[in-house]
């Protein structure tokens, strides 16, 4: 996944705060990546609200 990239939400691994829970559907574009705790990788994606969030590969998908 490229940065610019549309992707969807379709998943999420975890319990998140009901604010991240309620992008589950919706389109984003990929601005960055961020480090997690491990050694994997976050994907940050932006929305058309402009709010901004982190979300594993696996809970995105390309669109």
């Amino acid at each position: 996944m490229e940065i610019g990239q549309k992707v969807k939400v379709y998943r999420l691994r975890d319990r998140v705060p009901s604010l991240v829970a309620q992008k589950l559907g919706k389109v984003g574009v990929i601005e960055g990546y961020k480090m997690t705790d491990g050694s994997g990788v976050g994907i940050v994606v932006k929305f058309e609200d402009n709010s901004a969030t982190w979300f594993f590969e696996d809970e995105i998908k390309p669109v």
